[in-house]
């Protein structure tokens, strides 16, 4: 699933590591996901979404 979660991590200056420890899950899965190879779970894009203050329709592209 398209997502621009790398370029918004990119924007607050964050590492994956950083991102990961935010929301509670490893550094791999969230490389998993910007790489567009792993969908989170509804409650980590719910998370995800929170911590970026945006909507998950704004985060996540499910047409991609």
């Amino acid at each position: 699933m398209k997502n621009d979660i790398r370029e918004r991590r990119a924007e607050t200056g964050e590492s994956q590591a950083d991102l990961a420890a935010a929301v509670g899950v490893t550094r791999q899965s969230i490389n998993a996901i910007e790489r567009e190879r792993y969908d989170p779970s509804l409650e980590l894009a719910f998370d995800l979404a929170d911590h970026f203050d945006c909507s998950v329709e704004d985060l996540f592209d499910p047409a991609g």
